[in-house]
């Protein structure tokens, strides 16, 4: 299994929109072929930060989710939705 956990500051202006587009990912994230969880979190301190908590069955699939068109259409939004690009951290279970 390999978590990912990615870190998205999201611009000023555009919490909730960027909140909306981000939401719009789970759904047909879960139903993707290897994927265990998907979930989005923000952070109560810090209303312009974003979390996705992902378990993944392989990296295999991970890239797979990477490559589909809701990602694709999420990245092409990025630029004018986030402060910086997301951070990600790739983690195994110990």
């Amino acid at each position: 299994m390999l978590t990912v956990i990615a870190k998205i500051l999201v611009k000023e202006d555009k919490v909730e929109e960027a909140k909306n587009a981000l939401s719009a990912l789970v759904a047909p994230t879960l139903k993707e072929e290897g994927c265990i969880d998907y979930v989005l979190h923000q952070s109560n301190e810090d209303p312009k930060l974003f979390f996705f908590y992902e378990n993944w069955t392989d990296k295999e699939s991970l890239e797979n989710h990477l490559a589909n068109v809701h990602i694709a259409e999420f990245s092409a939004k990025a630029e004018d939705l986030l402060e910086s690009p997301a951070e990600l951290f790739f983690l195994s279970k110990v």
